[in-house]
């Protein structure tokens, strides 16, 4: 093979995307429901979404979830992650995640894996075979500090800006609560809450633009439809 074939079936091989992932870097990842299809179908789901996301921010956690989650009787370090959780919102066909990573490969794996997990576990569930996602996830690279604060206002105001809830603290499948009153969940608050004097500086942020198309137009580039 010449160094001109292999370069046209290296690029052919490649998977299509133009974020590169680095250690310490920021991304907003996302993606929705094959054909825009319900992805959590009742608490349950959310429920195990969530943990399935905790569970594999760890480095080569073992066994995998679905045995974990039976016996959590395996020692889990979640000093070793792969990546750090910021921010999260779950909605009924698609999800957002701001991530730090951590490791090589990190985000790549870390999606990979929860994402395998939790499509074997709704498909035994409720009798389905295929894939529950549209594609590849997507992701964007968080660049600036202000940038960083506008994509967690924009995944906070998610379900608010879809009249699913007029206050989005009070959502229960977002983390906004987690910045607003006590964080017990894995998930790092710090480097966000850290560019504001208090908590309530934070709460003003989100609710001075509840405003979807000012949100919208902030970050068009990275909005689930794009």
């Amino acid at each position: 093979m010449t160094i001109r074939d292999w370069k046209a079936k290296v690029k052919i091989d490649m998977p299509r995307r133009r974020v590169k992932f680095v250690n310490g870097g920021f991304y907003h990842v996302y993606n929705r429901g094959l054909q825009k299809q319900i992805i959590f179908k009742g608490k349950r789901d959310y429920s195990r979404f969530l943990e399935t996301v905790f569970y594999y921010q760890i480095e080569n956690p073992k066994p995998k979830f679905s045995t974990y989650h039976i016996s959590k009787l395996f020692p889990i370090d979640d000093t070793k992650k792969i990546v750090e959780i910021l921010c999260y919102c779950l909605m009924p066909n698609h999800f957002h995640l701001l991530l730090q990573q951590r490791r090589d490969n990190g985000v790549s794996e870390f999606m990979r894996r929860f994402t395998h997990s939790y499509v074997n576990y709704r498909n035994v569930k409720y009798g389905l075979q295929g894939p529950v996602f549209q594609g590849i996830f997507k992701a964007v690279t968080v660049e600036t500090d202000e940038q960083l604060l506008h994509v967690s206002r924009y995944i906070h105001l998610n379900p608010t800006v879809a009249s699913l809830i007029e206050d989005p603290e009070l959502y229960q499948w977002s983390s906004c609560k987690s910045y607003i009153t006590n964080n017990d969940l894995p998930i790092n608050t710090e480097e966000i809450l850290g560019l504001f004097n208090s908590t309530s500086d934070y709460r003003r942020f989100i609710n001075d633009q509840k405003d979807y198309a000012t949100t919208l137009e902030i970050l068009k580039h990275s909005t689930i439809d794009d």
